[in-house]
């Protein structure tokens, strides 16, 4: 299994696994334009065990979304029943925050259901209405506004190491 950025060949894969999560109320669907719009912001784990394609076979997707200056939202994080269970999940969101951090971010928020899995990456629940109102533009979409039951999460960034001359 490797993480790396989302390609063009992953579309279907991604549209796939996310659209799965979002039948079950877990995250909003997306479709292929709006992966496409946004395919830079992703990247995927991708399993080459047996794949019928040489990139691999994407069982995992996670999406890093800037909002503002200071601030990204880790969207659309999915990782496939069959990998499931080896860590795969903790490894893309630390792939992700990894990223924030070389961008110069100082946090990385994420709506979600699954507060034990984000409180175990380190990120701490706030009130939603502590968030800055870009963050709401997508809602506006869900089959769930104006009634959102997502939890909000947040995680600081320490800052980054300046290089050593």
């Amino acid at each position: 299994m490797m993480i790396r950025k989302a390609k063009i060949i992953d579309l279907d894969g991604m549209m796939e696994l996310i659209n799965e999560y979002a039948a079950q109320g877990l995250m909003l669907p997306r479709s292929k334009l709006s992966l496409c719009e946004t395919l830079h912001c992703f990247s995927v784990v991708v399993d080459s065990t047996g794949a019928v394609s040489p990139e691999g076979t994407v069982v995992g997707v996670g999406g890093l979304h800037i909002l503002w200056e200071d601030l990204a939202e880790i969207r659309s994080l999915a990782i496939s029943e069959k990998a499931k269970g080896k860590g795969l999940g903790k490894k893309l969101v630390t792939h992700l925050l990894d990223e924030a951090q070389e961008l110069g971010l100082k946090r990385v928020m994420s709506l979600t259901y699954q507060k034990d899995f984000f409180e175990k990456c380190a990120f701490r629940v706030v009130q939603k209405e502590t968030l800055p109102h870009k963050v709401w533009k997508d809602c506006i979409n869900c089959s769930k506004f104006p009634s959102c039951d997502e939890i909000a999460m947040i995680k600081e960034l320490a800052p980054a190491a300046l290089p050593t001359i």
